[in-house]
């Protein structure tokens, strides 16, 4: 079976990209189907396209969910996105003619991905969307419902990879002291941003963290990761000063019976969410970055920091929990362009 997704090739958020409006009724031509996952200003239901399939094909949709959910433990938001991804592929299926799976085969995905690229998909789409096909592929082998793994050959570009933008280090520390004051939001908003760049964890996983998730004789945290992989991450003083403040100054004002083991509360009290950590990255982060970073930036700063101080590639690597260490062989890219430009500055023959 294929390894779930990674930070920066996976069908991740491919089933909430918008999608061009595609036909209605039988057209039997395949490029109708590259344009409707091809990815647009206008976004069309994937819902719609589910209900045009065969009752058959979504069948198939359904228990290739449940299989993601109960078996393979996926998230939520990644769960959607392999559902979107296969959607589309399996409305390429029925634009070209074919009523149920078994007409599915390798020559037809191809078919899928260079319809795809021909309609102009990136390079990295067209990985992402490869990577949810052989997934699929596999389980429906195993589930007997194609006589092979259709897709074990199936071939994909790799994905460009960008260099992530980055603070320095004194714009990290200048981001978390522009927070200062003793209410609860400034308490709580101040730990966010110690923990993210101070730990380098996902946003993700801040939110999940549990209050008996704290080692704070040992000054580490639990982390649960994607795929419920755990791992401990170590934090630092500055950080432990932050925690503290919130945990007797800030959490017990807005912790309320629903509140539970969550360690980070929203107003009224339930844990918090995703959408307001990012607010408090983005407004803090708008004056530094050139244009505002989102926490996993924070995630890019530190990782790339930990290497600029003389850190272990594979040490990092465990401390972000990338699966793969060529996801984290990125940040070496980002030391080497810092390094370039200080020597380009600052030698006389440069």
């Amino acid at each position: 079976m294929p390894a779930g997704p990674h930070d920066h090739a996976t069908p991740a958020e491919a089933g909430q990209q918008g999608v061009a409006a595609a036909p209605t009724g039988r057209t039997g031509a395949a490029p109708s189907a590259a344009r409707a996952g091809r990815g647009s200003g206008r976004r069309i239901a994937l819902a719609a396209l589910r209900q045009e399939l065969t009752p058959q094909l979504q069948g198939v949709l359904t228990d290739f969910e449940r299989f993601l959910r109960l078996e393979r433990n996926r998230s939520p938001h990644t769960v959607q996105a392999y559902l979107g991804d296969i959607t589309l592929l399996l409305h390429h299926l029925r634009c070209t003619g074919e009523t149920d799976l078994a007409g599915l085969d390798l020559r037809m995905l191809r078919g899928w991905l260079a319809a795809l690229h021909q309609a102009g998909a990136s390079r990295t789409t067209l990985a992402r969307r490869a990577a949810a096909a052989r997934t699929f592929s596999t389980w429906a082998f195993g589930n007997r419902l194609l006589p092979a793994d259709v897709a074990e050959l199936l071939a994909s570009p790799r994905p460009h990879r960008s260099i992530p933008a980055v603070l320095s280090a004194g714009e990290a520390g200048q981001a978390i002291d522009a927070i200062d004051g003793d209410q609860p939001e400034q308490l709580r908003d101040r730990l966010i941003l110690e923990l993210l760049y101070g730990t380098g964890i996902r946003v993700a996983e801040l939110v999940g963290l549990d209050l008996d998730d704290l080692d704070r004789g040992r000054r580490v945290l639990r982390v649960i990761g994607k795929g419920d992989k755990q791992r401990t991450v170590p934090y630092g003083v500055p950080a432990e000063h932050a925690l503290q403040r919130w945990l007797t100054s800030g959490r017990p004002d807005w912790a309320t019976p629903a509140s539970g083991q969550a360690l980070l509360l929203g107003r009224r009290g339930g844990r918090l969410d995703q959408r307001t950590a990012r607010r408090v990255v983005n407004e803090v982060t708008a004056d530094l970055a050139g244009s505002r970073l989102s926490p996993h930036g924070l995630r890019h700063s530190a990782a790339t920091h930990l290497l600029d101080g003389g850190a272990d590639l594979r040490a990092v690597q465990e401390l972000l929990g990338h699966a793969s260490l060529a996801t984290t062989q990125i940040y070496t890219h980002v030391s080497m362009d810092r390094l370039r430009a200080s020597f380009s500055q600052a030698h006389p023959r440069a």
